[in-house]
């Protein structure tokens, strides 16, 4: 054999014993890799204005998680807290849609929530961090929901500061859910935490037993909560669905997420012309069933017109105050017999469900990407929630290159 030869071999018995050692010091939580010293976090500092701030990188303890961050969707509930503060958080680190990838691990951490092996190199995203709740569990689909729970982003500021999702690091600790969704793109990733809403909302509507595979299904409010809910009716075989909005460019991208027929508000002069277009649209009849996604109170005391008797409404519609809706309880609900359900964020086994329903939507052609309209890179964040405030994208994503 030539020196050469010889040399070149060595050489690469040399790599694979590098890369193998690589591996097994990340599947034992401790390879490093080239984790920089800081993070940089956007910190909200005053309403309407975040600063990308650089912390000290934190110490990852036994059973924490350090993720790099891919990118984290813009929610509504970041643009109320951009704007008004109404939790009182400031100065916060926000941003709960997020994702990325695991570069260190506590020696304690090898499954996620879902039994799934974890790994470094592995996508994660997380749902909630618990509070000694026993109320909340992974197997218990509709006995609590985690609207009282804590969820990063939403987290007052302490000495670690990477708390949310608008940053280049978070630190995941004890506590916390955490699911490996390594088998998901980028785009499906960002869209887990607002399409788990709207699995939750039609798992809520199934309980009241009029939602069906040949319901004429009417869905009020084409933003991207109205949108993906669309798409989760159409993933379980729901065809006959209409979708109301006043702007054309959204309706016609119902169409494209499962929607039948849309309905144009602005086409249409008070609430009596309104309700004979969606008559119409269902070929004379009235829904079966009604989600409302708008958070809009006209809105709400509207689509109680849509509905026939004995038919069922789902409101998911108002994640924050946005006032008091008038309905007539006799006309509107007790002499239609309407069951209605409310629906507020999801359960732990939402979340799990919600990965098999991108993998649905995605199989069966529908265009789920093309919710996230426009990209920004995290120092133009204030750029991007203005844009998400504007509204005239869908969903607005933090994207770190």
């Amino acid at each position: 054999m030539k020196e050469q030869e010889l040399e070149q071999i060595v050489r690469q018995v040399l790599e694979q014993m590098s890369t193998a050692t690589a591996g097994s010091l990340a599947a034992s939580g401790t390879y490093e890799g080239k984790i920089p010293s800081t993070a940089h976090v956007a910190m909200l500092t005053g309403l309407e204005r975040f600063e990308v701030k650089e912390f000290p990188m934190p110490e990852v303890g036994d059973d924490d998680i350090l993720v790099k961050v891919e990118g984290c969707g813009v929610c509504g509930t970041d643009a109320h807290e951009f704007k008004r503060d109404p939790f009182g958080l400031i100065p916060v680190a926000l941003g709960h849609e997020g994702t990325g990838e695991i570069v260190k691990m506590g020696k304690n951490v090898k499954k996620d929530s879902a039994g799934k092996e974890l790994k470094v190199g592995d996508k994660v995203v997380t749902c909630m961090i618990f509070k000694d709740n026993s109320d909340i569990t992974m197997y218990d689909m509709n006995k609590q929901n985690v609207g009282d729970a804590d969820v990063y982003g939403l987290l007052p500021d302490d000495d670690i500061h990477l708390n949310g999702w608008f940053s280049d690091y978070i630190l995941i600790r004890k506590g916390s859910s955490v699911f490996n969704v390594s088998d998901l793109d980028l785009d499906s990733r960002i869209l887990i935490e607002p399409s788990a809403v709207l699995i939750h909302a039609v798992e809520r509507a199934k309980t009241t037993g009029i939602l069906r595979f040949n319901s004429r299904v009417v869905v009020q409010g084409c933003g991207p909560i109205g949108l993906i809910c669309i798409a989760v009716l159409r993933t379980m075989g729901i065809e006959n669905i209409t979708a109301v909005d006043g702007n054309q460019s959204r309706l016609d991208f119902a169409k494209r997420l499962g929607a039948s027929k849309t309905v144009s508000f602005n086409e249409h002069n008070g609430i009596e012309a309104l309700t004979k277009a969606v008559e119409a649209s269902f070929d004379g009849h009235l829904a079966d069933f009604g989600f409302q996604c708008t958070g809009n109170p006209m809105a709400h005391s509207n689509i109680y017109k849509f509905i026939r008797n004995g038919g069922g409404l789902c409101e998911l519609g108002f994640f924050v105050n946005g006032g008091e809706a008038s309905i007539n309880p006799h006309f509107d609900l007790c002499a239609k017999e309407i069951t209605l359900v409310g629906s507020w964020v999801y359960t732990l086994r939402d979340y799990a469900t919600t990965f098999d329903f991108l993998k649905r939507a995605k199989g069966i052609g529908l265009p789920m990407a093309e919710l996230i309209t426009h990209k920004y890179p995290l120092e133009e964040i204030n750029e991007a929630l203005k844009k998400n405030l504007e509204m005239t994208g869908l969903k607005i994503a933090i994207v770190n290159q």
